[in-house]
């Protein structure tokens, strides 16, 4: 091979700034999981128990989140995973990093290490303190047939129903589509995938949405192992957190179950009540018969029309399956925010 002709070759290639880099990474986005790397791997839930001083033992949960290039973050929960008596008022959080085929955790109190598809807790003296496993949560909700009146959005197939409709290379439909019908109240079952987008923060993470009516967004974003903010995955977009962060890891499967009751107005336009929310994040209710004043986010003005329901382009590929909508007025059974709810009825009034 000629040397100097390789020299000379490489200098053709364009050079990029450390910030230009961390731009680009922050657009890569993985929808195989098969494609998604060592990191990938790592992260997920952890389940088990510890045993710690001080009668602070019990069940744990653990979410550990990859942010690129053997980064990551994690979140301890007392009394197990977020829906199972988790919450992030209970919660520590760690930084680590992967050391060859483990990943480690530390901070002043303990350490983590995760291998195998095991998580291991010790004090700083080394003792082993508590022992979780990986596991892989399914919403109960997820797969749910519609009712026989229930209006088929999406099944794989149909798209009578719907406006700008593409389908991914995998058969799943695409985000950016509308209704094409306009809706008032309803019953709405949504299952959704957000990419592994390890690099990416913030708004820029997996970030889609239900716009009801296109006035109020119910928040799509990969906000997996966070506080679960207002502008979070399971928020009233801008207008109202989830009550708890329901957020399973990107690439799993997830479900929406929407309630939304129309706001009314008077013959002279006048609103004469707000509009209502009960929103279910895999099964957990998240928002209970939330009343909003107003329109969210870049939601357009309210008023007494119908309108159709979009599902918005952010520039993410987010997919969607198993779309139905059951039209008229219906509302779950909820025993307290932040539990399951009685998703499986036909009629959920």
């Amino acid at each position: 091979m000629n040397r100097s002709l390789l020299f000379c070759t490489c200098l053709l290639f364009p050079t990029f700034t450390f910030a230009q880099d961390a731009a680009n990474k922050s657009k890569f986005a993985i929808t195989d999981p098969a494609q998604a790397g060592i990191d990938f791997a790592y992260q997920g839930e952890y389940s088990g128990f510890a045993q710690f001083p001080a009668d602070d033992s019990g069940t744990r949960g653990l979410q550990v989140v990859a942010l690129g290039d053997g980064n990551f973050q994690a979140v301890e929960y007392r009394n197990g995973l977020p829906g199972e008596g988790g919450h992030w008022s209970n919660s520590i959080q760690y930084t680590g990093t992967l050391d060859g085929e483990f990943l480690r955790f530390r901070n002043e109190e303990r350490s983590v290490t995760v291998r195998n598809g095991f998580a291991v807790i010790r004090d700083p003296a080394g003792r082993q303190l508590g022992f979780l496993s990986k596991v892989q949560r399914v919403s109960p909700s997820m797969g749910l047939a519609p009712p026989p009146d229930a209006t088929v959005l999406f099944n794989g197939k149909l798209t009578d129903h719907l406006v700008n409709a593409k389908l991914t290379p995998d058969g799943q439909l695409d985000m950016g589509f509308d209704t094409k019908e306009p809706f008032g109240d309803f019953r709405l079952h949504v299952e959704f995938r957000l990419p592994f987008m390890p690099y990416a923060t913030g708004q820029a993470r997996g970030n889609s949405g239900v716009y009801v009516q296109g006035r109020y967004e119910v928040q799509i974003l990969d906000s997996f192992g966070l506080e679960g903010a207002f502008n979070e995955c399971g928020s009233l977009y801008r207008t109202r957190p989830p009550e708890l962060n329901m957020c399973f890891p990107p690439l799993s499967w997830q479900t929406y179950d929407i309630y939304f009751t129309a706001a009314r107005f008077n013959a002279s336009g006048e609103k004469t009540s707000n509009a209502r929310f009960t929103v279910l994040l895999n099964g957990v209710s998240v928002q209970s018969d939330i009343e909003l004043q107003n329109k969210t986010g870049a939601g357009q003005k309210e008023g007494p029309d119908p309108r159709p329901i979009k599902f918005q382009n952010h520039g993410n590929p987010v997919s969607y399956r198993n779309l139905w909508i059951l039209p008229g007025s219906h509302r779950p059974t909820i025993s307290s925010p932040g539990t399951s709810s009685s998703v499986q009825c036909w009629n959920c009034r």
